[in-house]
């Protein structure tokens, strides 16, 4: 069942013990703590273990850049459970997901879910009928899942494990 705008009912309540907030800049270190983390841990099928890999994809995950990320048309926004951040989100109020990270020891219990309709809701409450994002072969089957398509590779990178992706945020015909 869908609501008028498309977005699947079962997603619309946040499950019981999970916060979804918006960050702020006092988050910052939740943040890099969740970034750094899950790249580091659930990501070894986009990085292979490969230092460098690993240091170029995580270099601009530290608080004082995070602190940056702050600005208008641009969103972050923070999955809690058991008081802790266990996913962080992040949009541009154009139409783009700029990122979704869960942490590892939150993997499975719905947070990564719970996230995604948020900011896909925040982007149609922009005004956006249409969302895009750039996944990893690590997300790819999530975001599947969750009603969104593979339009093709990223094109502004020639790493061939990231995929452009998009979703309509109107009700399906």
């Amino acid at each position: 069942m869908q609501n008028k705008r498309g977005i699947p009912q079962a997603f619309l309540k946040v499950p019981e013990g999970i916060a979804l907030r918006p960050a702020t800049v006092f988050d910052v270190f939740d943040v890099s703590r969740v970034l750094i983390r899950s790249i580091t841990r659930l990501c070894v099928a986009d990085h292979n273990n490969d230092p460098d890999h690993l240091k170029q994809w995580t270099a601009n995950k530290d608080p004082a850049t995070i602190r940056g990320w702050f600005k208008p048309g641009s969103q972050i926004w923070l999955a809690e459970r058991e008081g802790q951040v266990a996913a962080v989100g992040g949009l541009i109020e154009t139409g783009k997901i700029t990122l979704l990270y869960v942490d590892p020891d939150h993997v499975g219990s719905g947070v990564g879910a719970a996230l995604l309709n948020r900011l896909e809701r925040q982007l149609a409450a922009c005004g956006c009928s249409e969302a895009h994002l750039d996944g990893t072969r690590t997300a790819r089957e999530f975001y599947l899942r969750h009603g969104w398509q593979v339009t093709g590779q990223c094109s502004d990178r020639q790493d061939l494990s990231c995929f452009a992706m998009r979703k309509s945020l109107h009700p399906q015909g």
